[in-house]
């Protein structure tokens, strides 16, 4: 049977010279002339014709001369042509093609632009960018990068007086003739932007559906500095802090373990393609959804990231700096620490798929849906006894279960009940109702509107609270 390596023919045609560009571009093969669909040898009878023809063809069309021979079988002439692997991309009267499996594929826009690449054995972020210079590197971006890598001990405290060009060159982001690579400018330009429209980590917090977008954040800046912007805007307004106590001292990490979100924020760095769209994390009520364009490497899937694996890099140059500055672990050990750190905090492990041409991680909110009284689906039943760990303080909770509950009131002006519900409670009714002041309620109510408990709809005259 035709196979990744095999495949039969009748006749000859010399558009079947696509095959040597295919076979040669992939795993090597044979194409076998004078064979049915079903294996059987039907014979040729220009055998002798075709042993001479066919390398002349071969090095016209593709420049690689096979390997042609005549056998015989039952009496019967037809002819072998076997094809090595080439280390160089073939193509055949300028088109590029693949054999996959049992199939000729031609190579066309992001699919050839992956293929050049990697028989190149090189990673996009390493093409060169003509017009750039060095003033378009930030020296602040450069500086961070070297604080962190020198914290880390991944790079000496020498480096602290060098310049930011000679930075660039120990980490290979510039070439000998003195022009940047991509890697260089992602990393370190405030202009990363220009050179990459969708270099952008996009957040947005929703509240039903896709459709109802509450406040969303754009995160444009070096890569570098990147994963502590977007670190810094979820802890800010989109996740719910924890009060712990290690003895006197009083710690709030985050709702989700911060070690394991920054991988996850980190790899969608790493690997997103940036020939594609932007990062995208949709926070909800329930979930965090973080996908990056860019599929998994050929013959991965996402059981290989649980395991022991090798890692193939889509971004070699961002990846190397990255693992520098201590932001990710060694090689291939990213999702190991995830998995650990979610087991360590009883907490379900994310999910990762991949979809609509990228990778998909889903982290289920456990911590803040017990704060909001909500059921938790699938969850292991040992998780529940983590959940009393996120808490309000009294005045908080009885404030949030007081607008929870706050169904009607008096409206005093027309004498008659309001059914428009919280339509009339305001931060001075909630103070008077709970016996604080007003400051304090002020300051309760921004904090539940912060963790997503409430929200305010409408302007602060005539708008109400939502729960």
């Amino acid at each position: 049977m035709e196979s990744q390596t095999i495949e039969y023919k009748q006749q000859w045609d010399d558009k079947y010279l696509r095959y040597i560009s295919g076979f040669a571009n992939a795993q090597g093969g044979t194409l076998l002339v004078g064979v049915d669909d079903g294996g059987e040898v039907v014979g040729i009878t220009d055998a002798k014709y075709l042993l001479e023809a066919i390398p002349n063809k071969a090095i016209q069309a593709t420049g690689v001369a096979p390997a042609v021979e005549i056998l015989v079988k039952d009496g019967k002439e037809y002819i072998s042509i076997h094809i090595q692997p080439s280390e160089q991309p073939i193509s055949c009267h300028g088109k590029f093609y693949l054999r996959s499996g049992s199939t000729l594929q031609e190579l066309n826009g992001m699919a050839l632009s992956d293929f050049l690449l990697k028989k190149s054995h090189r990673t996009y972020d390493m093409h060169i960018e003509e017009e750039a210079t060095m003033k378009d590197i930030s020296n602040e971006a450069v500086r961070y990068f070297v604080e962190r890598a020198i914290d880390a001990k991944r790079m000496d405290s020498s480096a602290r007086q060098e310049d930011k060009e000679t930075i660039l060159r120990k980490l290979g982001l510039i070439n000998e003739q003195g022009q940047l690579t991509f890697a260089a400018l992602m990393l370190f330009s405030d202009r990363m932007d220009y050179y990459c429209p969708t270099a952008i980590y996009r957040i947005g917090r929703f509240g039903a559906s896709q459709a109802d977008l509450i406040f969303d954040d754009n995160i444009a800046c070096p890569l570098i500095m990147m994963p502590e912007k977007v670190m810094q805007a979820l802890r800010s307004r989109y996740l719910v802090p924890i009060m712990q106590f290690a003895g006197l001292d009083r710690k709030e990490p985050l709702e989700i373990p911060e070690e394991a979100l920054r991988e996850m924020i980190c790899n969608a760095i790493i690997h997103k393609d940036y020939r594609s769209t932007f990062i995208q994390m949709r926070v909800w009520a329930n979930k965090i959804e973080l996908w990056n364009p860019g599929k998994l490497p050929e013959g991965f899937t996402v059981e290989t990231l649980m395991q022991p694996h090798t890692s193939v890099l889509r971004n070699e140059l961002i990846a190397k700096v990255f693992f520098l500055a201590g932001f990710i672990e060694n090689w291939g050990r990213g999702y190991e620490k995830i998995k650990s750190d979610f087991e360590a905090e009883r907490l379900q492990m994310p999910k990762f798929e991949q979809m609509q041409g990228g990778f998909m991680t889903t982290i289920i909110r456990e911590r803040f849906m017990a704060l909001n009284g909500q059921e938790i689906v699938n969850t292991p039943q040992e998780t529940t006894s983590v959940l009393t760990s996120v808490q309000l303080s009294a005045n908080q909770r009885k404030t949030y279960n007081f607008i929870k509950e706050y169904e009607k009131v008096n409206d005093k002006v027309n004498g008659k009940v309001n059914d428009k519900v919280n339509d009339k409670l305001t931060t001075h009714l909630i103070a008077t109702e709970q016996g604080v002041s007003y400051p304090t309620a002020q300051r309760i109510v921004k904090y539940l509107e912060k963790i997503g408990l409430i929200r305010r709809v409408g302007s602060d005259k005539t708008g109400h609270w939502e729960v």
